[in-house]
C-alpha cells in the first residue's frame, strides 16, 4: 500500500522541541513534493510546511524561524524539525505526497494525493 508513515509525535512541554518523520511505505520520495499538515481539535487542516522536488522549503507564516523542513533522500524520508513549540503547536500532524514533480511546492491540501495516519504532537506543561 502506497501510503507515508509519520512517527516521532509525543508530549512536550512550551518551548520543547521534537523531530516529526515521514518515511516512504511503497513508493518513493524521490523527486516528490512532501507536505506537513495539522489538525487541531475543532479546527481545519491546515498546511505547516512542504519541501519541493527540488527540495526548496515553503512554511506557513505561523511555524517560519521555528519548524525546519528537510529530507534524506537515500532514507527515502522527510523531517520536520519543531522548535520553541508552544501550545497552539497541539494538533494531530499529517504527512502528504503529491506524486507530481515540482520545483516549488505549496501548503494547499488538494495538491497531495497520499496522507499518512497522522502523529499526535502535545504541547503542555
Amino acid at each position: 500500500q502506497e501510503q507515508p508513515v509519520e512517527s516521532g509525535g509525543g508530549l512536550v512541554q512550551p518551548g520543547g522541541s521534537l523531530r516529526l518523520s515521514c518515511a516512504a511505505s511503497g513508493f518513493t520520495f524521490n523527486s516528490r513534493s512532501i507536505a506537513w499538515f495539522r489538525q487541531a481539535p475543532g479546527k481545519e487542516r491546515e498546511g505547516v510546511a512542504c519541501i519541493s522536488s527540488y527540495s526548496f522549503p515553503n512554511y506557513a507564516d505561523s511555524v517560519k524561524g521555528r519548524f525546519t523542513v528537510s529530507r534524506d533522500n537515500f532514507k527515502d524520508t522527510v523531517f520536520l524539525q519543531m522548535n520553541n513549540l508552544s501550545p497552539e503547536d497541539t494538533a494531530v500532524y499529517y504527512c502528504a505526497v503529491d506524486l507530481g514533480f515540482s520545483s516549488n511546492c505549496e501548503l494547499a491540501r488538494n495538491e497531495y494525493s497520499h496522507w499518512g495516519q497522522g502523529t499526535q504532537v502535545t504541547v503542555s506543561s
